[in-house]
């Protein structure tokens, strides 16, 4: 749960509602696009047939239920399955202290969902990444770039088809010129350590 509260109202326990029943709005409002809601392990998750109205539910969600807080934004790759990218939204409400999920889905022919940055400010950093690491675009981003790769990177590092090795690149001061390596080096693990700590690939010596 987010350790500090946001700004904005406080209800009494009395006026707070469950999970449950905000999903129940929200499903009433979009009774054509968004799903059910499914319950696993006490969070409820609803899905939007329809991603170019994801950002609507978002709006909505925000306005008219309190979820005031966009806690992540993640993407899957099904991969070899269509639609390729499922992206996830967290949400969270201080006003009523619950979660809330929402996902849609979005073909790899089109790979681009409307922008949520105007509904919650998190929504920048979330989506850049997104687009950074899927290549998934989000239409209405105010500064769409790369947020971990340098501009010009020419992969997607989280794609499924992303080789485990790595990708040889042109630039030996900013990446591995050649694949990563699988095992051995400095930033990977060996097993049968004596203790985790013995086992830690930073307290190596690369060198050594």
């Amino acid at each position: 749960m987010p350790s500090q509260p946001a700004p904005g109202r406080r209800l009494s326990p009395e006026t707070r509602m469950s999970a449950k029943q905000l999903a129940k709005k929200l499903k009433q409002q979009f009774e054509e696009v968004v799903s059910k809601p499914a319950e696993f392990r006490g969070e409820l998750t609803l899905e939007v047939s329809d991603a170019s109205q994801i950002a609507g539910v978002c709006q909505f969600a925000r306005e008219a239920l309190g979820f005031d807080y966009l806690v992540d934004l993640t993407t899957i790759d099904n991969y070899d399955e269509a639609p390729r990218w499922t992206a996830v939204y967290h949400l969270y409400s201080y006003e009523h202290f619950c979660h809330l999920r929402l996902k849609t889905s979005v073909s790899e022919e089109v790979s681009e969902l409307p922008s949520v940055s105007t509904v919650w400010r998190t929504a920048n950093w979330h989506e850049r990444e997104a687009y950074d690491m899927m290549g998934i675009r989000f239409a209405g981003h105010p500064d769409l770039r790369r947020i971990l790769m340098w501009e010009g990177y020419p992969y997607f590092p989280l794609r499924k088809d992303f080789p485990l090795a790595g990708k040889s690149s042109e630039m030996p001061d900013v990446a591995f010129s050649d694949p990563a390596p699988l095992e051995g080096g400095p930033f990977v693990t060996v097993a049968g350590g004596e203790d985790s700590t013995a086992r830690e690939p930073r307290v190596r010596n690369p060198e050594g």
